[in-house]
């Protein structure tokens, strides 16, 4: 249940703190007041979108702070354990607002998101806006009235998650199918680039050698001449390298014996003949390797020729990328003839999830078909309550193509004067009618789930009288089970609060208009009833009549 909420510079508010007592709470006020403000504050609270507008006082952030107690909520304790949020039995949920707009949110003054909020107020309190009832005349609202009747939520999130989970697989399956069909088409083509690669069985670095070794052959006599004055000087001119080192070695050992430091330098010179000496045999057997071969210079410039073809067709610039290219397209190859192996898997596993998802739908709809009937039962017998002893309520389950929410469809029909011709509600019920259904609904509901506190925001529009009377007696009833918080303008349905509170306006020292809200005591309570059935000059003979009405 809620036990306090805290609000600091909303809108008109400057600041007030609410205390709330089990059972029922009724609060009241003239129009314009402020409840509804009282009601945005608390929208924050469980996970309404933020809007800096709502500021006071620009210069101060705006604090809206709710606190619950949990000790018998399981599903709430289980959520805030699940989500690592601490919690002794109280759960204290404040909101933040600056003037930027931004927000913070604090779950036990731990910061967290609206995602995170959002499932943990479900657990907390069921809210009935005024515009709720509108939504009762669409589809898919009346799907989850019934569902929340039925108690199916459990059964409506397994369902759920099979739903996607199936799909998410045929997703998967048509997404493959198309890649699959691309690919065969492709395949002809693929095997053609890979048969001309493999054609020329190029080596790793191969185009690059033969670029290098065409440039060696078509220079061939230039490069033998080359090296033919290069051995020359080294050995066979009239004055060669070789000959000339020997000369000079042989006038430092001359010397070697006075002078020690000489055999140093003969060391090196002798190490630079042996060098000498084998670049003259490299040279003397590149000169014999080369030779101008036309027939060698022929075979390279048509192996090039179609390598360099293949590198521009397919705009490359080496043999690691061509080959590369291959591997890749070969890969694409065993894609394709594999592709419908591999779709046939995925087909097979999107089908047994289909089944599965759709085995869950028929379970889902039959537990709904077996209610159904007691429901209209039951909802009968609260009209009857309500002051509509003519009107009858049908739910009509109709087959509907498989979707996130099952395989029915549902319409909530409507027979006000007992004529047995049920029609659509937003066809025939009235603002009046509407509300008490839904009251009847939000009854049931409440006989089913374990939320703990109820809030209804004028669900008692468009009634009177009588009725009223009745429906207060049905939210006094309710209130023993679960903590009720109802805004009315009816002092029928106020007479039957346990705690009254009321909200108001008044002027502040620095002339601004504020909203304010007090709990009535008894006498207050008496005067402030009479007001609303018989005006500001309320007589004797009203207060009476409150007295009686609040007994």
């Amino acid at each position: 249940m809620i036990k306090n909420l805290h609000i600091r510079n909303f809108a008109i508010i400057d600041e007030i703190d609410i205390e709330f007592e089990n059972g029922l709470t009724i609060i009241t006020g003239e129009t314009g007041a402020g409840k509804s403000i009282l009601m945005g504050a608390l929208s924050l609270v469980l996970g309404d979108r933020a809007d800096s507008k709502m500021i006071s006082n620009a210069a101060e952030k705006c604090v809206v702070e709710a606190v619950f107690d949990i000790t018998n909520n399981i599903s709430a304790k289980t959520y805030l354990e699940d989500n690592d949020f601490d919690h002794n039995g109280d759960l204290i949920i404040r909101r933040e607002i600056i003037q930027s707009g931004k927000s913070r949110i604090f779950v036990n003054d731990t910061p967290t998101t609206l995602s995170v909020l959002t499932p943990l107020t479900h657990c907390l309190i069921d809210l009935h806006r005024q515009f709720d009832t509108i939504e009762l005349q669409q589809s898919a609202q009346q799907l989850n009235l019934l569902d929340d009747i039925v108690g199916s939520g459990p059964q409506c999130r397994i369902f759920s998650e099979a739903f996607q989970h199936w799909k998410k697989f045929e997703k998967a399956h048509e997404m493959l199918v198309q890649q699959n069909e691309s690919i065969k088409k492709e395949l002809d083509y693929h095997t053609f680039v890979v048969s001309e690669i493999e054609s020329l069985q190029l080596q790793e670095n191969e185009i690059e050698q033969m670029e290098s070794e065409l440039r060696l052959l078509e220079n061939a006599e230039a490069f033998k001449q080359s090296m033919q004055v290069a051995g020359e000087l080294l050995q066979n001119s009239e004055s060669p390298i070789l000959g000339n080192i020997k000369q000079v070695m042989q006038q430092l050992q001359m010397h070697s014996q006075i002078n020690p430091s000489m055999n140093a330098l003969l060391e090196r010179l002798n190490a630079t003949l042996q060098e000498l000496k084998d670049i003259h045999a490299e040279i003397e057997s590149d000169y014999e390797k080369v030779y101008y071969d036309a027939e060698k210079i022929a075979v390279l410039y048509d192996r090039l020729n179609e390598a360099n073809r293949l590198l521009k067709k397919h705009r490359l610039t080496s043999t690691d990328e061509l080959l590369q290219l291959k591997d890749h397209i070969t890969q694409k190859i065993i894609q394709a003839e594999t592709a419908d192996e591999e779709e046939q898997k995925l087909f097979l596993k999107t089908k047994e999830l289909q089944q599965n998802a759709t085995q869950l739908a028929v379970q889902l709809s039959d537990k709904r078909r077996k209610k159904i009937a007691a429901i209209e039962d039951h909802i009968k017998s609260l009209l009857l309550k309500v002051g509509m002893p003519n009107a009858r309520f049908k739910i009509e389950q109709l087959p509907s193509d498989i979707s996130k929410t099952g395989i029915d469809k549902i319409e909530f029909l409507f027979d006000a004067n007992k004529t047995n011709h049920f029609k659509p509600l937003a066809k025939v019920a009235s603002g009046g009618e509407l509300s008490r259904l839904m009251l009847c609904i939000k009854s049931m509901i409440a006989g089913s789930t374990n939320l703990p506190t109820l809030i209804f925001d004028e669900i008692d529009s468009g009634i009177s009288g009588e009725t009223a009377i009745q429906v207060g007696h049905i939210m006094k009833q309710l209130a023993t089970k679960h903590q009720l918080i109802s805004i009315t303008h009816l002092p029928q349905i106020a007479s039957k609060a346990q705690q009254h509170l009321y909200i108001y306006k008044h002027e502040n020292a620095e002339g601004h208009i504020k909203t304010s809200i007090k709990k009535l005591m008894d006498e207050e309570r008496v005067n402030t009833l009479a007001e609303m059935l018989a005006g500001k000059d309320s007589s004797p003979q009203a207060k009476k009549m409150v007295k009686e009405m609040m007994k």
